[in-house]
């Protein structure tokens, strides 16, 4: 019978092992304690460039106020910088003016006039209604976008954080169902439209920017309710 080999035996030294993991430890420390900042730095270069591909120089909108620009500047990027500083007057100037006592008389010639446009006007009420989120002088038709518990499984033991854009039921198959939104996390502007029955659906007693807070930090923030002391880190 043939013996077995002996085993193999570990020709690393005990002192080399300390000093691996005394120079490994570090390291490992410093990565973890960039990395939020990291994380930070490229959802910044994220947005960046959903915001360059729609105002930069070579988006539509960047064309457009290069055009205006060419008026006074015939270098394009002079001629760019010149139209984006005039559109940033024209959106300072419409702050003012809604603002002002004006804001409701500018904002019933604005609905009165897109609304009148077919297939605009959907996109302008849902556009509108969903801007109107963040709007702290809302009202009740945006405040019926609230967050809400989805409790999945027969046993609810299940619970996703979600958007109901609209309390109205939907009646599917002789039942009430409620339409929400799950957002994705850490970026919380995709997400799933889901039809949800209506037994299952529970309001969550905080705000939209708490629940936008719990994605963007991939739950390290926790839906704390309306009143309640914050936990402490």
């Amino acid at each position: 019978m043939t013996p077995l080999p002996p085993p193999a035996q570990d020709t690393v030294t005990p002192g080399l092992k300390e000093a691996l993991s005394a120079m490994v430890q570090p390291l490992l420390t410093g990565l973890l304690a960039l990395a939020p900042l990291a994380l930070t730095v490229v959802l910044i270069g994220w947005v960046a460039g959903i915001v360059r591909d729609f105002i930069g120089p070579n988006s539509l909108i960047g064309r457009g106020m290069a055009a205006i620009g060419f008026t006074f500047a015939s270098n394009p990027m002079t001629a760019y910088a010149i139209g984006a500083v005039l559109l940033l007057g024209v959106v300072y100037v419409v702050g003012v003016i809604v603002q002002s006592r004006l804001r409701h008389a500018l904002s019933a010639l604005v609905d009165s006039t897109v609304r009148r446009i077919p297939l605009i006007n959907t996109l302008y009420d849902t556009t509108n209604r969903f801007i109107g989120i963040f709007d702290r002088d809302a009202k009740a038709e945006v405040a019926a976008m609230s967050p809400v518990w989805v409790f999945f499984g027969e046993s609810r033991g299940t619970a996703v954080l979600a958007l109901m854009p609209n309390p109205v039921p939907v009646m599917i198959n002789d039942q009430e169902y409620l339409t929400v939104l799950v957002p994705t996390a850490p970026v919380p502007i995709g997400g799933g439209l889901f039809y949800v029955r209506r037994d299952q659906v529970q309001a969550a007693d905080i705000g939209v920017e708490q629940l936008s807070s719990v994605y963007l930090s991939m739950g390290l923030t926790p839906p704390t309710p309306a009143g309640a002391p914050a936990r402490k880190q």
